[in-house]
């Protein structure tokens, strides 16, 4: 077979996939007669071809097919130029392997009028198989699957020559990820949640991710029983999962400096080994080969022990439950550092004060409501009341500063608050992944009185709370 034979057919795979994922299906039936015979020629079943059956099941029933999709991954993470051959059959197989995956996560399955919890779990699987082919972690281009933070910028294989044999599209990560987050949120809307999380195996199946997070929130007080059980427990593992991320990301980042004015506290555990030994050394003796040690030296650990205050604002509409979750779980962080006092405040239209359950994310969460409509004043009104020094106080608000009423009456409250010395923090998203949309009026204002509205990577918004409140 020619390297013109074998273009055509690999185009005829690629086309075959471009008509079935725009939902030209009566386009896409002219290749498959002619896929279903190439792919019988080269051996291949014939559920390789089929959407319904999922990558790993795949596998695991024609184990053989493995080497095809290692090929891939393979050539996908491969630098430009590299990997990209092979024999006339091989190339082919590989080709058939990367269709599969394109396929089924973004075939005809994704776009049927209802989506079953199966159904949903096997797309999450398919997508998890493309993420191992292209050389990431699991949950990577699900953004609200991952921890946040990671892996932004790469093309689709870490390169811009990402493809298979030169034909595949160089695709961007970001663009990638977004358009997968979409998937997932709608396929998650498409899915009767109330049913599904009634049957506890058919709730086991579900996959917390951000999307489906949001819609248990919002759907949260018309669950009853199991399904309410199975809802918590959903909510409860999605939301000590990014804890754990977002402990260890506060942990290691630097913390504010030592007061040297308080002498080292002499306990073992602030013992200085290494510099007791260095000022030591002269006491060595050679002739016993001991060193003799006259005096210790201690770390200086001791900080000052004046509070510190932070108060978390939240806009619990729906566009911002991305942040909401991220900023609810900082704050029950903050909550646990000594000397640190916390205050946790959820709006829409109404104001609900959370400090109670500051330091518990999980039932912090369930006792939002996501709605629609701001009122800032409102919130900014109940957040003053809870300054008690405003130098060792910082504010952090957490909205797309689209008011429900007039913008200026909370800027003018915001100015003010900055000006009474609080440390004022505006974030608009922190998850860095997506578009996002922050009201352009309050943008620029904030932005002339020396508060740039904070988007972007969380690990922003933790460095600046560390340097404040250390």
């Amino acid at each position: 077979m020619g390297d013109a034979n074998v273009l055509k057919r690999r185009q005829m795979l690629y086309w075959r996939l471009i008509a079935a994922s725009s939902g030209l299906e009566d386009v896409g039936a002219a290749f498959d007669a002619t896929a279903v015979e190439l792919a019988d020629r080269l051996e291949l079943p014939a559920a390789i071809l089929d959407p319904n059956v999922g990558v790993d099941v795949l596998l695991h029933r024609y184990p053989k097919l493995k080497p095809d999709f290692d090929a891939v991954a393979a050539c996908v993470q491969a630098p430009e130029g590299e990997g990209q051959g092979g024999a006339d059959d091989v190339d082919l197989r590989r080709t058939f392997a990367y269709s599969k995956l394109l396929l089924n996560v973004f075939g005809p399955n994704t776009r049927t009028p209802s989506c079953t919890a199966g159904q949903y779990q096997q797309w999450c699987q398919d997508v998890e198989a493309l993420e191992r082919c292209m050389g990431l972690a699991p949950g990577s281009l699900r953004a609200g699957a991952g921890p946040p933070g990671g892996g932004a910028g790469q093309t689709m294989a870490g390169t811009s020559g990402a493809g298979i044999s030169g034909n595949a599209p160089n695709v961007d990560d970001r663009q990638l990820r977004e358009e997968l987050v979409a998937m997932e949120s709608d396929l998650v809307k498409r899915m009767d949640l109330r049913e599904v999380l009634k049957d506890d195996r058919l709730a086991a199946q579900l996959t917390p991710t951000l999307s489906l997070l949001e819609q248990l929130l919002r759907d949260k007080s018309n669950l009853s029983g199991p399904a309410l059980a199975n809802a918590k427990r959903l909510i409860k593992k999605y939301v000590d999962d990014l804890a754990a991320v977002l402990k260890r990301q506060v942990f290691s980042t630097k913390t504010g400096e030592i007061d040297r004015s308080v002498p080292p506290k002499r306990v073992f555990r602030n013992l200085d080994l290494k510099r007791t030994v260095w000022k030591n050394l002269k006491n060595y003796n050679p002739q016993d080969g001991r060193l003799y040690v006259d005096q210790l030296y201690y770390r200086r650990t001791a900080q000052k022990s004046l509070n510190k205050y932070l108060i978390v604002v939240v806009d619990q509409s729906g566009s911002m439950v991305d942040a909401m979750v991220q900023c609810a779980i900082l704050a029950s962080i903050f909550a646990t550092i000594p000397r640190v006092v916390v205050s946790l405040v959820a709006f829409d239209t109404n104001v609900i004060d959370l400090t109670p359950w500051a330091a518990d994310p999980f039932e912090s969460l369930l006792r939002t409501n996501l709605g629609g409509g701001n009122d800032g004043p409102l919130a900014m009104q109940h957040a003053r009341g809870l300054i008690v020094d405003p130098r060792r106080t910082t504010m952090v608000w957490i909205s797309d500063f689209y008011e429900f009423h007039n913008d200026r009456p909370l800027f003018e409250m915001i100015k003010a608050v900055k000006q009474s010395g609080v440390h004022f923090i505006p974030v608009g998203s922190v998850s860095g992944k997506g578009y996002f949309s922050v009201n352009e009026w309050f943008r620029k204002q904030l932005k002339s009185i020396g508060l740039p509205v904070l988007t972007g990577n969380i690990k922003k918004l933790i460095v600046e709370l560390k340097k404040q409140l250390n």
